[in-house]
């Protein structure tokens, strides 16, 4: 009846643990690429003290709006519609922001939009959490990363797993400070930032 992810159901329990500590102290969490909704229902039904507000482009919306409507909680907002890519985005302002597998798929240029973009919806002392897989000083976590690097990047050359010094640099460029680096089951990582409560 709904869209379906093995990966998603695989990894939602492990990712869980790590947003259950990042985010213990914001309220609002905005999800960009929240692809098949699952991730979505079940952070938002394992965490009820947050609003979790899902979003993803328009071809993933209609099978994203079917499963928050028939799964989602009252915390569970109604997904958005959201390119990175075209400013302003339709969200109000958010405390926390989560990712799951999408750098790898974004090019280049939607990353950068994507952290251009971040600063008008986040209040001070907002958490950014993104999962999936990335190099470390050009190196490939495992051979099987080194596979799947190969594969995306020939069926579209401007993906490809990303190199965490370059995404670190964006997020220290809008003002965040790393806070972890969580090596995660079948080699991806979940990478947790702060911004500062006040501007330094």
């Amino acid at each position: 009846m709904f869209p379906h992810s093995d990966a998603c159901e695989r990894n939602k329990g492990p990712i869980l643990e790590i947003l259950r500590e990042a985010f213990a102290g914001c309220t609002s969490i905005l999800e960009i690429g929240s692809g098949t909704g699952q991730h979505a229902v079940h952070f938002a039904n394992e965490m009820p003290w947050l609003v979790w507000q899902p979003s993803d482009r328009a071809d993933a919306m209609p099978g994203l709006r079917k499963r928050i409507l028939y799964e989602g909680q009252k915390n569970l907002r109604a997904p958005v519609e959201l390119d990175v890519t075209q400013p302003p985005w339709d969200v109000r302002r958010m405390d926390g922001v989560f990712s799951a597998n999408t750098l790898h798929i974004m090019s280049w240029r939607e990353i950068e939009a994507l952290f251009a973009g971040l600063p008008v919806i986040l209040k001070p002392g907002a958490v950014l959490a993104i999962y999936g897989p990335f190099r470390y000083a050009g190196q490939y976590t495992s051979e099987s990363n080194a596979s799947f690097d190969e594969m995306l990047r020939t069926r579209d050359p401007e993906s490809g797993i990303r190199d965490f010094e370059a995404v670190d640099a964006l997020a220290r460029g809008i003002g965040f400070a790393l806070q972890a680096d969580h090596p995660m089951p079948a080699n991806n990582q979940t990478l947790v930032w702060k911004l500062p409560l006040s501007p330094s």
